[in-house]
């Protein structure tokens, strides 16, 4: 039965890829429901604590984007590449890793990628190689944030778990590896694919004065872009709540207690962010309406509703197998406790969110033993959504790159995203892992 509701499971993932944003949320929703009705299993628990703190720091990233402070963020970023482009191909995935950290969603790195695209083209670099890690980094950059669901996760799983597992302790694995394993990744990019004007395909384009002139197009900026008083109040009170969270999460004795003891980072987080939103609404009087209808607020909403569901359905099979799952590769996970980050990354795959992936995978972790310095050595392998190229912010870069260098391969898996995805992740886990174990 197990395996025939794990297949089930995987169908109504493909579906819900296939059909997109909100549908593997409503699709989850019903794998759920077949599980119960027809395969008798309890429904299991949805991740609430993560959810809430994804609707927190998406509604206050939302709020910088209203007030402009999002823009004032790629505008800085912008200058440092304008400023050195023939360093593009390190620098970029460098801007969106960095952007991910503070704002806590990898959705934040659109406005930067047609930048990207402009400053590569116009040096004369194939846009490809910054483009595809850009976008890579942007979600490597997840479990470096201290605001972002994936850490709140692995806080919240682990403490349901009776372990203690804090934020400064993923955070000094995290980052690190994480930024190791972009650069190694970027410098892998610097020589991927024909030079420009030594690819066939690009010259063949460049004949055609249409495409030359849609390839070439406008320049894509945001320095003639006014920087207003609100926007610059906005980030410094956004800023101001991530440097609170760190300072609390390093001195656990400044917070208040339940039952004896220091109530829960993953709260924290979310009623700090909060309040930093309404701080800058009060500051800056920006309409609540404006917020709504922002991109950042509109991504963030979907990627809720696509763990809720589909997060949902994952814990109700594994809660409903968990003595069979256990026993079936207990022995391995203990022999070669590395084969969990193997495990993490191919359920991440599908299920397209680190924070979900961690939310369905930690708990088996913990209960198959996985020592805890493993467990955090492996949190950067819960991205792997690069493997099938559906992603957002994959599409957006292959859409933003009009020469067509950024794509998706003829046999689907042989696209931009693969190889730098790959090198990221791995040595990003490896360094992770080593790190984890030296350190704990």
């Amino acid at each position: 039965m197990f395996y025939i509701e794990m297949l089930m499971m995987l169908v109504i993932i493909y579906f819900g890829i296939r059909f997109g944003g909100v549908a593997l949320g409503l699709l989850g929703g019903l794998g759920v429901t077949l599980l119960v009705f027809i395969f008798g299993l309890v429904p299991g628990k949805p991740p609430v604590d993560v959810m809430l703190i994804i609707l927190a720091v998406v509604t206050t990233s939302a709020t910088l984007e209203a007030t402009g402070a999002l823009n004032l963020i790629v505008r800085m970023a912008e200058k440092v590449l304008r400023k050195n482009p023939k360093y593009v191909v390190f620098l970029a995935p460098v801007s969106t890793f960095a952007l991910t950290m503070l704002v806590g969603t990898g959705h934040a790195c659109y406005p930067l990628l047609p930048v990207i695209y402009d400053v590569s083209y116009r040096q004369g670099i194939r846009p490809e190689r910054p483009m595809a890690i850009s976008s890579v980094a942007a979600q490597m950059g997840i479990t470096a944030s201290p605001i972002a669901a994936a850490a709140a996760a692995v806080i919240g799983v682990s403490a349901k778990a009776g372990v203690h597992i804090g934020l400064i302790e993923i955070l000094r694995v995290t980052i690190p590896a994480g930024v190791i394993g972009m650069l190694l990744a970027a410098l892998w990019s610097m020589n991927r694919g024909k030079d420009l004007n030594k690819d066939p395909e690009y010259l063949a384009k460049m004949q055609d004065p249409e495409m030359r002139k849609f390839i070439e197009g406008e320049m894509a900026t945001t320095l003639n872009d006014k920087v207003s008083k609100e926007a610059k109040t906005s980030l410094t009170v956004f800023i101001a709540a991530i440097v609170a969270i760190v300072l609390l999460a390093i001195f656990p004795n400044l917070l208040p207690l339940d039952n004896g003891k220091p109530i829960s980072m993953s709260i924290v987080i979310q009623f700090v962010i909060f309040a930093a939103g309404a701080v800058i609404l009060f500051l800056t009087k920006v309409k609540p309406k404006s917020i709504s209808d922002s991109k950042v607020f509109n991504a963030g909403m979907i990627a809720v509703i696509m763990i809720f569901g589909i997060a949902w359905m994952s814990d109700t099979v594994i809660e409903g197998n968990k003595p069979y799952i256990i026993s079936l590769i207990s022995s391995m996970v203990k022999a070669h406790p590395w084969t969990f980050a193997m495990a993490m990354f191919f359920f991440s795959a599908f299920l397209k969110s680190q924070a979900a992936t961690l939310i369905v995978m930690l708990p088996l972790g913990f209960a198959l033993g996985v020592p805890v310095p493993v467990i955090i050595g492996c949190i950067p392998a819960s991205y792997a959504y690069f493997f099938f190229c559906f992603y957002p912010s994959d599409l957006a870069a292959i859409n933003f790159d009009r020469t067509g260098t950024t794509h998706i391969g003829k046999y689907i898996l042989n696209h931009s995203f693969m190889i730098p995805g790959l090198i990221g992740v791995i040595s990003a886990t490896i360094i992770a892992y080593f790190l984890s174990v030296y350190i704990y």
